[in-house]
């Protein structure tokens, strides 16, 4: 199998990039494009950008992408790429949720990198399979998670796992819009069609959507091991055909204590998603509507507010910021953020090197992995009248 190493004479260099899906009409693709030229480190040279070959075709023209490189379809893509001595590197997917494993997949099995949007599969039998290949072939997997990417989330990770809060006790994620709270799927809206499909978003809908983030979060911060979960999913909408609304317990092994609102259906919340952290000598507190700040609350103290490029951070946080404190910074940049990291440790790869330790963070195939089992287990647990289903 070919691996960029036999492809790839000298470094460093933009890393060649490809795009499944994220064409006209599409929302997401625009943003990983911008993400991946904050930094410099891309350049997109080739795609499928659509299930309709004109509409992928003519997608390309207005990207600037060569006629040769607009491809039919991912699988014809990803051959041909694979065979091209300036193929791509790395490829990213940003379909909707359908597509994520026959694309990763095909390219994974050509030797070709992937940076693939969240969740990682449908199914649990299929986001274990795709980890096996993950884990055959080498290569590197980045999932967009991009809260991951924010400075002050990785600061709270840091202090959270440096003991500054105690043992964590309570833990609460939520993640509120209201976009869906009428039935816009029937006008045809495309983000709403696809997301409350079953067929293309799988089982679930506000809790694929959004409760992935809060769970993956949760976790990104904590580095807590689910032990259980239980789990009331609710369609508010008549006639909708997936959850909009979600609240999830999680009881932690060790005995903290989680809980997880995700809803569409919420009237007055754009992307209202906040995490609280509680533990025996403290909280965090971290707003992604106000990325900028993370409030500290030592026991029996005033609260204290961290911001975001601030005297006082740690390192995590200091190499995810760019611009300095007072200029706004946040959902672009956290999606950047994951892209300057893969990008390191592939340009690492190219010069056979040991990539730098802070491009170590990106949410792996693992992580999907584990978002994946959440979604199955809070299934299973909402069919059984929101019984406590073992993790």
């Amino acid at each position: 199998m070919a691996i960029e190493g036999e492809k790839l004479k000298s470094a460093p260099r933009r890393l060649r990039l490809g795009m499944v899906g994220g064409g006209e009409g599409a929302f997401i693709g625009g943003v990983h494009r911008i993400a991946s030229r904050i930094d410099d480190r891309y350049e997109l040279v080739a795609g499928a950008f659509s299930s309709d070959p004109a509409l992928s075709r003519s997608s390309a023209a207005g990207l600037l992408v060569a006629p040769e490189r607009a491809y039919d379809s991912f699988a014809e893509m990803a051959k041909r790429e694979a065979a091209r001595r300036d193929g791509i590197d790395v490829v990213t997917i940003v379909t909707p949720n359908h597509v994520h494993f026959p694309a990763a997949r095909a390219f994974l099995e050509a030797g070709i990198h992937v940076i693939c949007d969240k969740p990682l599969t449908t199914n649990l039998t299929d986001a274990e399979a795709l980890a096996a290949l993950v884990e055959k072939t080498g290569l590197e997997f980045c999932l967009t998670h991009n809260y991951t990417g924010y400075p002050l989330v990785r600061q709270a990770r840091d202090m959270v796992r440096a003991g500054a809060l105690g043992e964590l006790r309570v833990i609460q994620a939520e993640y509120p819009q209201d976009w869906l709270s009428t039935k816009l799927e029937a006008s045809g809206q495309k983000q709403a069609l696809w997301r409350t499909d079953p067929a293309q978003s799988g089982p679930v809908g506000s809790l694929g959507d959004l409760g992935t983030h809060a769970y993956n979060l949760i976790r990104f911060v904590t580095g807590l091991e689910p032990e259980a979960i239980a789990a009331d999913l609710h369609r508010f909408v008549e006639g909708r055909r997936v959850d909009d609304n979600a609240h999830v317990m999680v009881r932690f092994k060790g005995g903290a204590r989680g809980l997880i609102w995700a809803s569409q259906c919420a009237p007055g919340n754009a992307n209202a998603f906040k995490v609280r952290f509680y533990g025996g000598i403290g909280g965090l507190e971290w707003a992604q509507e106000n990325p900028n700040l993370l409030i500290h609350s030592p026991l029996g103290e005033q609260p204290r507010i961290l911001t975001r490029g601030g005297a006082g951070l740690g390192a995590a946080a200091n190499a995810a910021t760019r611009t300095p404190p007072g200029h706004p910074e946040g959902y672009l940049e956290g999606f950047a953020q994951l892209y300057r990291d893969f990008a390191e440790r592939l340009t690492a790869r190219i010069e056979k090197r040991k990539p730098d330790p802070m491009a170590l963070l990106t949410p792996g195939v693992a992580d999907g992995v584990d978002g994946v089992r959440f979604l199955a287990r809070a299934v299973e647990s909402g069919m059984n009248n929101s019984a406590w289903v073992a993790f």
